[in-house]
């Protein structure tokens, strides 16, 4: 049991140092002002999105959202076109609307959301719309805590069960992250796995996304970040993993 923890402590670290080592790349989360508002115009570069997702994250955290880009004006203003600033790929949890969660409105955010944020091809082509059609500059994995999908998709993979339906691509998707953080078959699952492979996990799909074909050479030139994150359903903050 101890050398257990040990190893998925260990996962744990190394997304931490993965963001001090600056994988992916971005701005250090302790420049930011977290009492910045939305702005009359969209960020236009990726350190600046990410203020704004991070004083908006702030706003909801700490109970003093402001719900910007929410009333009727705003409806009619977009709705000849749009400019979001960022792409948030998160889980389909309920929990987890980007939208309250950086406290964000109409207009500001693409949302791609599916079980524990897991990507296929047609996933891969809804993000790559963002940066390449939109020139969205900034596109955030949000993993979070406690999520159901990878839950299950451990206990399943413990147990060498198959799941019903469609839901078997879920496990089939987790299957890396949980070998990374177990490297073996069947374990106890404990939310510090949990925990554990929702973090490589989302590590895991930054960094593919940052060599996808489309997006790298953006990337590449400084237009564009990709950044993995984590979401806490206790407290309400967003922490950069990478």
């Amino acid at each position: 049991m101890r050398r257990r923890r040990i190893l998925y402590g260990g996962a744990v670290l190394a997304g931490g140092l993965l963001a001090g080592a600056g994988f992916v790349g971005g701005v250090a989360v302790g420049s930011i002002d977290r009492r910045e508002t939305p702005h009359e115009s969209p960020p236009r570069t990726p350190d600046a999105a990410w203020r704004l997702l991070m004083a908006g994250n702030e706003r909801w955290a700490s109970g003093h959202s402001v719900h910007p880009n929410q009333d009727v004006a705003r409806r009619r203003e977009v709705a000849g076109g749009q400019a979001p600033y960022a792409v948030v790929v998160s889980c389909i949890d309920s929990r987890v609307p980007p939208e309250m969660v950086f406290d964000a409105g109409v207009g500001d955010l693409l949302a791609v959301r599916t079980a524990a944020h897991t990507v296929d091809p047609l996933v891969t082509a809804a993000i790559e719309y963002g940066p390449e059609d939109l020139r969205a500059p900034l596109v955030v994995v949000l993993g979070h805590q406690r999520c159901g999908a990878v839950t299950a998709a451990a206990r399943a993979l413990s147990k060498g069960d198959r799941l019903p339906g469609g839901l078997q691509h879920i496990v089939t998707a987790l299957r890396p992250a949980y070998l990374r953080m177990t490297g073996r078959g069947q374990v106890i699952v404990d939310q510090l796995l949990v925990e554990s492979m929702v973090r490589d996990h989302t590590v895991a799909v930054a960094r593919q996304l940052v060599r996808d074909p489309l997006l790298a050479p953006r990337v590449k030139d400084g237009g564009l970040r990709v950044m993995g994150a984590y979401y806490s359903l206790e407290s309400g903050r967003v922490s950069r993993l990478v």
